[in-house]
């Protein structure tokens, strides 16, 4: 137990000195107890780091994944998560710009905007899938996995995501996109605009795949909002709230 309270009491001591010293940030320092230390007599962690990590920070960056993770799919799978947001809106396919210019000329955006617009409200119904997946990812994580993200990039967490979470978030998403596409009338905005864009004289046959569309750009705007969670936790681990987070990375 004097072992124990001595590791916790190392840990708060460090975080308090972090504090103080702001020329080199929080996750620097906290990489630095991610380097254990072996006693040349005992064999046993002659500083915090390999314990301490493996129970509070490991726990606490696992943590506050999660909430940054979770944060992310609450903000994007809700109305106008991706319509009303310039960074990730979903444009019409590019095998489409040629469809909307004409269609354009002749008095029809509107047609073409009522498409663009359901193939977002798609994504957006789509979206809550990945929350599930992610939260498995992060339980599935091992101390060395950790360690890694701590050592690697900005946005090494994101990437791990992007590897482990990919193909399985497409499989997730699809079949939700296509009923959603169904279900808000984006199949039948797409058929109405192909209507009125093949009565016009010398077009040009144009095929797509909505759902492939809305899926891979669903995707992609995931993990731009998990790089910025990313960020603000590598910056501040305190503005993701928690307990646990609180008691390892507060005063």
């Amino acid at each position: 137990m004097k072992y124990y309270h001595s590791i916790i009491c190392s840990l708060f001591l460090f975080f308090s000195v972090s504090q103080v010293n702001a020329e080199s940030s929080w996750w620097e320092k906290t990489f630095d107890l991610f380097s254990p230390q072996q006693s040349a007599t005992t064999q046993e962690p002659a500083a915090v780091g390999n314990v301490a990590s493996n129970f509070d920070l490991n726990a606490a960056f696992k943590e506050a994944l999660q909430i940054g993770a979770t944060n992310v799919v609450s903000q994007l799978g809700r109305t106008d998560g991706f319509n009303a947001d310039s960074a990730i809106h979903i444009p019409l396919p590019e095998q489409l710009q040629s469809v909307k210019e004409i269609l354009s000329r002749v008095g029809m955006a509107s047609i073409v905007d009522d498409l663009e617009l359901k193939l977002n409200r798609a994504a957006e119904s789509a979206t809550p899938q990945a929350k599930a997946l992610f939260l498995s990812s992060i339980k599935a994580m091992t101390f060395d996995d950790v360690k890694a993200i701590y050592a690697g990039s900005e946005d090494s967490a994101t990437q791990y995501f992007k590897t482990k979470m990919s193909q399985p978030l497409s499989a997730k998403m699809r079949p939700i996109v296509q009923q959603s596409l169904s279900q808000v009338g984006a199949v039948k905005a797409y058929d109405r605009m192909m209507g009125k864009y093949a009565d016009l004289p010398f077009v040009s046959d144009v095929k797509v795949n909505l759902t492939d569309h809305v899926v891979e750009n669903g995707i992609n705007g995931i993990f731009y909002y998990l790089a910025k969670e990313e960020s603000a936790i590598r910056q501040d681990p305190l503005k993701q709230t928690s307990t646990l987070l609180k008691k390892v990375f507060g005063q």
